[in-house]
Formats: C-alpha cells, sequence, structure tokens
C-alpha cells in the first residue's frame, strides 16, 4: 500500500510541480528523528514525507493530524497508510503524545510546531507542547522549511502558469542535549521550542535570527545551487 501511495503521490508532484530538495543528507538513516517545520498548506502534510522517500527509499515517517481528517474513510485510509495517526485537538489527548515519543525515539517522525497551518504565510511561535515532547523523547530534531506549496492551488487554476516551484530545504541537528540537563519544567519546554523555531527562521530567511514575536516576513524563494540538492 505504501509503495502504492508513494508512485501516486510521486506522480501527482511530478505533473503540477518542480520540487527541489536541499540538504537530505542531514537527515540520519536510522530511527529516533524528528523533523521539524513551517506549515503553510495543507499539501505540506504530504510533501515533506515524499521528500525523505524519494531521497532514502520507502519508510513509514509518523505523522500526528487532527482526528477531523480521518471521518472519511478513503481520506483516512490514505493518511494512515502514510503513517499518520489521529490527534483530538484541544483536548489532553494522552493516547496520541504516548505515540508520538514512543515514534520520536525509534522511527522517523514529522511536527509542524506551529500547531497548524499559517494563513498569513508566515512562521508563528511553536507550540509549548511540542518542546515538551521532545524533551521527554529526546530525538535527533531535523529542521525543515517549505516554500510554495500555497502556490500549487493557483498554478493548477490556470495552467498557463506551468508547473509550481516548490522548495524542502532541510538544516543540520538543532543542538539540544543542554536542554536534557535542565529540570522538566514549563521554562525548559519555552526554551527547547524556541531553539527550533529559530533553526526554521534560518533555513527560511537564509541567515540565522530569533523570533521576536509570534511572527517574521514571508520568506523568499529558495534561490541558487547548493551541495546535496536535488530536483524530484
Amino acid at each position: 500500500m505504501l509503495r502504492l501511495v508513494y508512485v501516486v503521490i510521486k506522480l501527482f508532484f511530478r505533473l503540477c510541480c518542480q520540487v527541489r530538495i536541499e540538504g537530505s543528507e542531514h537527515i540520519p538513516s536510522q530511527g529516533g528523528v524528528l523533523l521539524v517545520s513551517n506549515h503553510i498548506s495543507g499539501f505540506d502534510t504530504v510533501l515533506l514525507p515524499y521528500t525523505v522517500l524519494a531521497t532514502q527509499g520507502l519508510q513509514i515517517i509518523w505523522s500526528p493530524a487532527k482526528a477531523e481528517l480521518f471521518r472519511t474513510r478513503l481520506v483516512g485510509g490514505l493518511l494512515t497508510s502514510l503513517g499518520v495517526f489521529p490527534v483530538r485537538r484541544g483536548q489532553h489527548d494522552r493516547q496520541a503524545m504516548r505515540q508520538m515519543i514512543a515514534g520520536m525515539r525509534t522511527d522517523k517522525m514529522m511536527v509542524f510546531p506551529e500547531g497548524t497551518r499559517s494563513r498569513d504565510g508566515r512562521l508563528h511561535e511553536g507550540k509549548r507542547t511540542v518542546g515538551k515532547l521532545i524533551y521527554a523523547a529526546r530525538p535527533v530534531v531535523i529542521p525543515a522549511a517549505i516554500v510554495g506549496t500555497e502556490r500549487i492551488i493557483p498554478h493548477l487554476k490556470s495552467l498557463i502558469h506551468g508547473r509550481a516551484p516548490v522548495s524542502v530545504r532541510y538544516g543540520k541537528p538543532v543542538e539540544l542535549q543542554h536542554y536534557y540537563a535542565l529540570p522538566d519544567t514549563k521554562e525548559t519546554s519555552v526554551a527547547i521550542m524556541q531553539e527550533v523555531m529559530r533553526a526554521i527562521a534560518s533555513l527560511l530567511y537564509n541567515a540565522p535570527q530569533a523570533l521576536e514575536g509570534s511572527v517574521r516576513p514571508r520568506p523568499a524563494r529558495f534561490q541558487g545551487t547548493r551541495n546535496g540538492s536535488s530536483t524530484v
């Protein structure tokens, strides 16, 4: 099932997009890995695992998603085959949290730390709960920046624009070891999350910078050619 779904997704992206991947060599081949990224479109939940499978081979990339997406049997079955599992938003979903911690420790998992899709395309603050989960699981945290997925639908509506340029850039693992020596407190979780969001912002805006307030300027398109980049 995973292979079939991958082929369908690959065909979709090749027909509709020009997908550029940078920095995939930073992603460990073994588990105990958490991919963290900005979130600007519904396509992100499919694009991120697709780029890993395209560069590292077929594998499950676990991911939490709002439980409402699983109401339709077809959509729910597709998401489940990709490793997506439901989370009840607005509730203290202990089962989902345990599943996330377990996945971070032994497998590969992806999370959008902002908690929901950015309506304005800007990077917002990460949720403290994600920092707490990272503290508990202590995975290798790989930041990622997604650019261009919000343009896929407009390009599909007007074929004259051609395929939408889409990019995913991965960065080096976020250094978090020093936080694990601190007490398990709200402040520690917040500090971990701030470090993670700085790493994502650095990839989005091409320079290290702190997050001041809740949003940052809209990211520019990736330009130039970097070592380890590929188009799929």
